[in-house]
């Protein structure tokens, strides 16, 4: 039988990847595109992907497929290759990381979903078809210089926070279901301005693009290939940047430096600082940001009780973890640093 999905623990792929010297790459892409048979698709893209050495988290939709991977650098052209035999895939954009060291991923994971966006968008009227025009990291400058073009940042608050394009508006939100309509309601007064879309690989202000259309907006663009591919340009061809900060990317590196500028602050002190990190207590696992001070004194924890935890035994960890739904953690700027630094002062 075809080995269709991973059978050895995270845990040993995960060490077996941090030891092993093969040079890899970390890459984006995606593709709107119709898959009537997703499940069968999924199991034969394994196989193809599974092949030329893919590891990363990739999700297959009847619109299409999103995925983050990393790949052997050696295996670069084979991947291309394996690409190139889906017509709808032949010659798609790789977004290739700027700052990597291939070990983004460990395992590979393909998964079906109803979409490879989740979007709350219910109206059969809708579609992929008609979106907004792309916009090249050049042309994305240059239309950002007309100060009456509106910037839109499609991307979560937690990524917002680390960097961001100058002047952009920032749509506050936990999911991108919610900023859809956020957005439109946002820009309602703005129907025929330029408005300038942009997201972290291009994915999500792709369909954003088209949501606005539908909504009825006359002059959108987003930004082809992201912040991803926008960095990678800028550093190629010496552009100026007018992205400050850090790119936050879902993957083992939390984030990628793309200018200097540290515009977000830690957590816990409020010091300047951008770094994310995910608490070290296995039954909290919240995704914060901490300087490196408080990674110290706090042991990588969010809070003293998580500190706390740690040092327990396994069994009594195993205890305070049974039942409890983390749900979504992800700090929350406005809620959630007033009870995690209550927390942290009051212990």
């Amino acid at each position: 039988m075809a080995l269709l999905r991973n059978r050895i623990s995270r845990r040993e792929l995960k060490e077996k990847i941090e030891i092993d010297p093969t040079p890899r790459t970390t890459i984006s892409f995606y593709q709107y595109f119709q898959i009537e048979h997703p499940n069968a698709f999924r199991d034969q893209f394994y196989q193809a992907l599974h092949a030329v050495g893919v590891l990363g988290r990739i999700y297959v939709a009847t619109e299409g497929i999103n995925a983050q991977i990393s790949v052997p650098t050696h295996q670069l052209t084979a991947l291309r290759n394996c690409l190139d035999t889906y017509p709808s895939l032949q010659g798609l954009r790789l977004n290739i990381a700027v700052h990597d060291n291939g070990k983004s991923f460990f395992v590979l994971d393909i998964k079906v979903r109803n979409k490879i966006v989740a979007d709350g968008i219910d109206d059969p009227t809708f579609s992929m078809q008609r979106k907004g025009k792309y916009a090249t990291p050049e042309q994305f400058n240059q239309l950002a210089q007309d100060p009456s073009t509106i910037i839109v940042d499609m991307r979560n608050y937690y990524e917002y926070e680390v960097g961001h394009f100058k002047n952009a508006l920032e749509v506050p939100s936990n999911t991108f279901r919610e900023q859809l309509p956020m957005a439109s309601e946002l820009l309602k007064d703005k129907k025929e301005s330029t408005i300038l879309m942009y997201c972290t690989g291009g994915i999500r202000c792709e369909k954003a693009s088209a949501y606005l259309l539908h909504q009825g907006f006359s002059n959108v663009f987003h930004l082809e290939g992201g912040v991803i591919n926008y960095a990678r340009r800028v550093k190629e061809n010496k552009l100026p940047s007018l992205f400050i900060g850090k790119n936050f990317v879902f993957d083992e590196r939390l984030g990628e430096r793309i200018t200097e500028d540290v515009i977000a602050h830690c957590h816990q002190c409020g010091s300047p600082a951008d770094s994310h990190t995910n608490c070290k207590n296995d039954g909290c696992h919240l995704l914060f940001i901490q300087c490196p001070v408080c990674a110290s004194s706090m042991e990588g924890c969010c809070s003293i009780t998580c500190r706390d935890t740690i040092h327990k035994t396994e069994e009594e960890r195993k205890k305070l973890r049974k039942g409890k739904d983390k749900g979504q953690q992800i700090f929350n700027k406005s809620k959630d640093r007033l009870k995690l630094l209550s927390s942290n002062n009051n212990n």
